[in-house]
């Protein structure tokens, strides 16, 4: 018994030490490329800059991430301030983050043991010529009654008895090779992958309900105009036909101011649909149904004001505040620990094991402790041969993690692509 229990100790030390082993490389920041400096349009320096309008630059100064209140529009602020809560897309990646969560909270729990309780109640009747009929009287002889039954093979009668059972099993996988603590760690890259994607979703939000706010004012303001044109033209109209029937005009004036009118005119509808329709995109983005701001956005106000200044940050600043680089950063990460999982397949698995049930053939027996029946001991199971499917899964795992990093250098690229084309 002594040297049972040193063994058993021993063995529980070597899987200790072992369990520091982790498989699959370790993963690494990437470099992404920067500028020293902002891109430069050699054009806009050419560009005469009307006299009447101050010129507006861009400064490396910190952003402000209520970067619309730069425009010092009330309305538009309000827009953004329940457009944060209210779209459904920025709902949806809420929601996406928090299955995340959870999902990380399953892949967890394999790191510790597992514990089950289990009761059970059975009524069994012994085949007279199964095992129990090898035993010469194993099986109980019955008393005689009702339920005796006789066996052709040893003469003796086997009866049905009840059996009631209780207790605990336990197991326990060892992370010998740290395909846990990967898999624990491709968990957490994606929870912060997804926190990255729901803060990309509120950042275009914001940017388009800037956008669709500034487009319907700037479609008020011609509107506007063009319903002043049409007054206009319409006054002309009038005063040339008074002229005509003066006889100082001709019927050829008549027909031109006319037209001027129709011509005018007809610019009028499409303007008033695209201001329906860009509120009904506002009502979209809100998460409200159609309508709903009309009340709100119908009565025009002024275009907001472009600001002189518009701070853009430092250009080695970029891949740390934009959320899309640090997603596809997530991204590449949780890929890679992946590897380490499919790498970790290939060893063996131990498995720790125990249970302890108490096990009687009457229910007012099992109080008893020479009821009690016990196993205790650790598994073992070595992959021999898998058809291939285990050096699939790692090739899997290494080309979904190049896809990954593919990803992320076409990411960073279409940032900078996005910023010069902004610039310019």
């Amino acid at each position: 018994m002594r040297h049972g229990i040193g063994g058993f100790l021993a063995s529980t030390a070597l899987a200790a030490l072992l369990c520091g082993c982790t498989m699959g490389p370790e993963f690494g920041k990437p470099d992404s490329w920067s500028p020293d400096h902002w891109f430069e349009t050699p054009q806009a320096a050419t560009l005469p800059v009307p006299t009447n309008e101050p010129a507006r630059i861009t400064v490396a100064e910190p952003i402000d991430t209520q970067w619309w209140t730069l425009f010092g529009d009330a309305e538009l602020t309000s827009l953004e301030t329940r457009a944060a809560t209210a779209n459904l897309d920025v709902k949806a990646a809420a929601i996406r983050l928090a299955e995340s969560r959870e999902q990380r909270r399953i892949v967890n729990a394999e790191d510790f043991p597992q514990v089950n309780g289990d009761a059970s109640y059975t009524r069994e009747r012994p085949s007279s010529e199964g095992i129990f009929g090898l035993l010469g009287g194993g099986g109980g002889a019955a008393p005689q009654g009702a339920n005796s039954i006789p066996s052709k093979s040893t003469g003796l009668n086997l009866h049905p008895f009840n059996l009631w059972q209780y207790g605990f099993d336990a197991s326990w996988e060892l992370d010998l090779w740290g395909k846990i603590r990967r898999s624990i760690e491709s968990a957490d890259a994606s929870i912060e992958a997804l926190a990255y994607a729901q803060r990309a979703t509120l950042v275009s939000l914001e940017a388009e309900v800037a956008r669709d706010y500034v487009t319907l004012r700037v479609v008020q303001s011609e509107l506007r105009i063009e319903k002043e044109n049409l007054d206009s033209a319409t006054q002309s109209q009038w005063l040339t036909q008074q002229r005509n029937h003066a006889g100082l005009a001709s019927d050829l004036d008549v027909a031109n101011a006319s037209a001027q009118v129709a011509s005018t005119g007809a610019d009028i509808p499409q303007l008033e649909q695209r201001q329906a329709e860009t509120i009904n995109q506002l009502n979209f983005l809100l998460g409200v149904p159609p309508g709903s701001l009309d009340a709100e956005l119908l009565t025009p106000a002024p275009v907001p004001p472009v600001p002189p200044k518009a701070p853009i940050g430092l250009p080695s600043e970029l891949a740390h505040r934009r959320p899309d680089i640090r997603q596809a950063e997530a991204q590449l990460h949780a890929q890679t620990a992946q590897i380490g999982v499919a790498e970790a397949n290939f060893y063996p698995s131990v498995t720790l094991t125990g249970s302890l049930d108490l096990q009687a053939l009457h229910v007012a027996n099992l109080a008893d402790w020479g009821a009690h029946t016990y196993t205790l001991g650790p598994s073992i199971s070595i992959p021999i041969f898998q058809g291939g499917k285990l050096t699939g899964n790692l090739e899997l795992s290494k080309a979904q993690a190049q896809e990954a990093a593919i990803a992320y250098q076409r990411t960073v690229l279409n940032a900078w692509t996005e910023i010069a084309s902004a610039l310019a």
